[in-house]
C-alpha cells in the first residue's frame, strides 16, 4: 500500500479515537473541524485560508439573506462564490483560448483542491435560505459543513439540512456504523487501487486506457475506440465511486451518513436513468438548483428541452472550460432531449415496440453505447482527437485492424463481465434471503475481504491519485 494511503489511515484512526473521547456535540464539532482543517492543509496549505474565508463569507451572507431574501442579494452571494472558482479553475484555459499562453508552458495558477465541491455546497446553502430553509447553523457548524474532511477533496456534495442535524448529535457510532464504514473503505480501496489503476495502466504498463488515449501512434480502429470508450467509463467509475466509498465509509465511522454518489450506473436502460445513478450528488444538485429554476421561467415544452441542454452544459463546464467538456455536456443534454422526444412519440402512437425484455435489452444496449461514446469526448485531449476516434467507428475497414495489445481487450472484457456478474450475484442474494444464505455469507465474508485486502496490497501503486481531484 502506498505512503499516501498509510498516512490517511493513521490520520483516520487518530481522529476516530479523539472523537470517541468527546462527550458533547460541541466538542465533537471542534475536534472534527480542527481535523478537517489539518487534513486540508496537508493537501493545500496556502488555500486553507480561502476555505476559511468562504466559510466566513457564506455564513455571514446567509444571515443577511435570511433577513432579506431578495434576488439581488442571492445573486451577489452566488457571484462572490463563483469568482474564485472561475479564477482558479478557468483563468488559464481562457488565456489558452485567447492565445495569451502557450499550451506547453507550465501552469502559473494552482487549483485549490476541492474548490468546486465546497463552492457548490456553499451556493446550495444560500439557495436553500432563499427558498425558505429556516434552521440556522452556528458558525462552527457551518464551517464544519464546508470543511468536513471526508468530503472536502472530492465530495459527495452535501447539503446543510442533511448534515447539520447529524453534527449536533453527540452519540458515539454504533457497531453497525463501524463495521459498515470499514466495509465501504475496503471496497473503495479495491475499486481505486486495483480496478481503476489496472484499467488506466494495463496489466502490464503500456496496455491500458492511458496508453490508448495519450500515446497511441498507429491510429485507432473501430474496435479500439469501442473498447477505449468502455474502458475509460469503467476506469472513471471505479476511480470516483471508489473515492466515494472511502469518503462515505470514513464518515460512517463517526456515525455520520453521507448521500450516495453511485448506484450501479451501467445497468441503466435510458440516459435519464443513467444520470440518476452516476455522480448522484452533483447531478441532483444541478437538477434542483439549475434545471428546476430554469424550467419555472416558462411553461413551453421547448423551453424545458433548452433547460436540459443548459443544465448539462453547466455540468460539463463544471469539469473544465475546455471545448471537450462543453461539447460533452451538450452531447449528454442532447441524449436526454432525444430520449424525452422518443418517449413522447411512442406514447402518442401508443407503441409497444420497446416493451418487454427484448425492448428493455435494446434500450440498455443503446444507452451503454451512446453514454460510452460521450466518454471519448470527455477523455480526449481535444476535439480533433475525439472526432478522429469517433470517425473510426463509421469506417468498416478499420474494424479489421486492432492497434492495442491483446491483453487490453481481454482486460476490458473481464472487468465488464465481473461488474455485471457482481450485480447479478448481489441481486440473487437479496432475492434469496434465508437464514442458511445469511449464515453462508457470514462464513465466507472473511475470505472475501481477505482476498480484497491482498489485492489492494499487491496492486497498489505509489503516488496514484484520484481522477476527480483535478475537478
Amino acid at each position: 500500500m502506498n505512503l499516501q494511503s498509510i498516512l490517511y489511515f493513521m490520520f483516520l484512526t487518530l481522529v476516530w479515537l479523539g472523537g470517541m473521547l468527546c462527550t458533547s456535540a460541541k466538542r465533537r464539532q471542534l475536534a472534527l473541524l480542527a481535523a478537517s482543517y489539518l487534513f486540508y492543509a496537508t493537501w493545500s496549505p496556502a488555500f486553507t485560508l480561502l476555505l476559511m474565508a468562504s466559510s466566513g463569507f457564506n455564513y455571514a451572507w446567509g444571515r443577511i439573506l435570511r433577513r432579506d431574501a431578495s434576488v439581488s442579494k442571492l445573486w451577489t452571494g452566488i457571484l462572490v462564490n463563483l469568482a474564485p472558482l472561475f479564477f482558479f479553475k478557468y483563468a488559464e484555459s481562457v488565456l489558452l483560448v485567447l492565445g495569451l499562453k502557450s499550451p506547453d508552458s507550465l501552469p502559473f495558477i494552482l487549483m485549490p483542491i476541492g474548490l468546486s465541491f465546497y463552492t457548490f455546497q456553499a451556493m446550495g446553502y444560500l439557495l436553500d435560505i432563499y427558498r425558505g430553509y429556516e434552521d440556522q447553523p452556528t458558525l462552527l457548524e457551518f464551517s464544519l459543513f464546508l470543511a468536513f474532511w471526508p468530503t472536502i477533496l472530492s465530495g459527495p456534495i452535501c447539503r446543510v439540512p442533511e448534515m447539520i442535524p447529524q453534527f449536533r448529535e453527540a452519540a458515539s457510532p454504533t457497531k453497525d456504523d463501524v463495521s459498515e464504514g470499514c466495509r465501504r473503505i475496503i471496497i473503495g480501496l479495491f475499486m481505486k487501487m486495483v480496478l481503476a489503476d489496472i484499467l488506466e495502466q494495463g496489466i502490464i504498463t503500456g496496455e491500458g486506457v492511458r496508453y490508448g488515449f495519450d500515446r497511441m501512434v498507429a491510429g485507432w480502429g473501430g474496435l479500439d475506440v469501442l473498447f477505449l470508450a468502455a474502458g475509460f467509463g469503467f476506469q472513471l467509475f471505479f476511480d470516483f465511486a471508489g473515492y466515494s466509498h472511502i469518503a462515505i465509509g470514513s464518515a460512517r465511522l463517526f456515525g455520520i451518513r453521507l448521500r450516495e454518489n453511485f448506484n450501479d450506473p451501467f445497468i441503466s436502460s435510458t440516459p435519464s436513468e443513467f444520470w440518476t445513478r452516476w455522480h448522484m450528488s452533483l447531478s441532483s444538485w444541478i437538477r434542483d438548483y439549475v434545471f428546476f429554476p430554469l424550467v419555472m421561467l416558462s411553461r413551453h415544452q421547448q423551453w424545458r428541452y433548452l433547460a436540459i441542454l443548459i443544465s448539462m452544459v453547466i455540468f460539463g463546464i463544471w469539469h473544465g472550460v475546455g471545448a471537450t467538456f462543453i461539447v460533452w455536456g451538450f452531447y449528454q443534454g442532447l441524449l436526454l432531449v432525444i430520449h424525452r422526444y422518443g418517449e413522447q412519440f411512442l406514447r402518442s402512437r401508443r407503441s409497444g415496440i420497446m416493451a418487454g425484455r427484448p425492448g428493455a435489452f435494446i434500450s440498455w444496449g443503446l444507452t451503454c453505447l451512446f453514454i460510452s461514446l460521450g466518454w471519448v469526448v470527455f477523455r480526449a485531449h481535444n476535439l480533433t482527437q475525439a472526432s478522429t476516434m469517433i470517425s473510426a467507428l463509421f469506417s468498416p475497414a478499420s474494424y479489421w485492424s486492432m492497434a492495442m495489445r491483446p491483453n487490453f481487450y481481454i482486460m476490458i472484457s473481464l472487468v465488464a463481465f465481473g461488474y455485471f456478474f457482481s450485480i447479478l450475484l448481489k441481486s440473487l442474494i437479496q432475492s434469496w434471503q434465508s437464514s442458511l444464505l445469511e449464515r453462508l455469507v457470514w462464513i465466507t465474508s472473511p475470505v472475501y475481504y481477505s482476498v480484497i485486502v491482498m489485492g489492494i496490497i499487491i496492486w497498489s501503486k505509489q503516488g496514484a491519485n484520484f481522477i476527480y481531484f483535478q475537478f
